[in-house]
């Protein structure tokens, strides 16, 4: 067991190491510009089909709520009144982003994982056979299940996190979990059978629980980005790209990290020895003289070709 720690611990920081290293490729930096092209392009088709119509239905409300009616007048008494005309398209950009921002990075999410994976797999490990222990519906279900347990044990540790300790190491196992939960099976999807995917999480479980906590924290960062984005309204147009960037990068090193230690670990496991010797696995008891004696003597009954065994009477 020690052995597996010491192992498991070597190939958790050589693991690391070279998922910095290869976020230098330039394939990796291609994915993580990705989503900002993305971005742009749905801001451009979404705005030059549906813009119009959008802040038409948008003002159109706005001038049928009553209450609003109040601001309204209260704003033309201040000598503002055109900023009723620039309220509906600020509501549309405002109600629109989010939604490209994350249909963006859930789309380039899907495709990355399994492209990094392969890119780990094609540089280091060439020769493995891909034994497909998880297709898409299957890692579907698995990511479904995983979220909703998450979520389920938020809620449940809900009133701890009154407790300020807790209220900072719940989230982080919580979400480290579901991280390493789903990642290690997207990694181990095309490469590991399903036996082999059960006995490397159950295998390396704490490793996997600490990255996936180390890379959730990492995916904190971009939060401070956009807080600071909305502090700093002036840097709005620079502050978010940059956060959605981070955010890509680190989803990135994630899906490295967790590609270049799974297959590792897949390939230790199968370059053990598939059968292990008896003597090793079970040690020796010792056998006491009075049944070592018994057994010399059936031994020689035997080469006699006597049994020891009474003849039945005849009914």
């Amino acid at each position: 067991m020690k052995l597996v720690k010491l192992s498991s611990m070597k190939l958790l920081i050589d693991s690391f190491w070279r998922a910095v290293m290869y976020c230098l490729y330039p394939r990796v930096i291609g994915l993580s510009v990705f989503p900002l092209v993305l971005i742009v392009a749905l801001s451009w088709l979404l705005g030059y089909w549906y813009w119009d119509i959008a802040v038409t239905w948008v003002r159109g409300w706005l001038d049928a709520s009553s209450w609003l009616a109040v601001v309204w007048r209260w704003l033309e008494g201040i000598g503002l009144p055109d900023l009723k005309t620039v309220v509906a398209p600020l509501l549309v950009i405002f109600s629109v982003t989010p939604l490209v921002v994350v249909a963006s990075l859930l789309a380039v999410s899907f495709l990355m994982t399994p492209s990094l994976t392969r890119l780990v797999a094609d540089r280091r490990f060439a020769g493995m056979q891909r034994k497909h222990g998880g297709g898409f519906w299957l890692s579907l279900w698995w990511t479904l299940l995983s979220l909703l347990l998450a979520l389920g044990a938020l809620l449940l540790t809900l009133p701890m996190w009154l407790v300020p300790p807790l209220a900072m190491l719940l989230p982080a196992l919580i979400w480290g979990w579901l991280t390493y939960r789903v990642m290690a099976f997207d990694v181990l999807a095309e490469f590991a059978s399903a036996d082999e995917r059960h006995t490397l999480m159950a295998r390396h479980r704490m490793s996997l629980l600490g990255m996936g906590v180390v890379t959730g924290l990492m995916g904190a960062a971009p939060s401070l980005v956009w807080a600071s984005g909305a502090l700093f309204a002036a840097a709005f147009v620079i502050l978010v790209p940059l956060a959605i960037w981070i955010y890509t990068l680190v989803f990135a090193f994630s899906s490295l990290w967790f590609a270049h230690f799974a297959l590792a670990a897949l390939q230790a496991l199968r370059d053990e020895p598939q059968h292990a010797v008896v003597d090793d696995v079970l040690p020796a008891v010792p056998v006491s003289p009075h049944a070592a004696a018994r057994l010399v003597a059936g031994m020689d009954d035997k080469e006699d070709g006597v049994t020891d065994v009474e003849s039945r009477p005849k009914l």
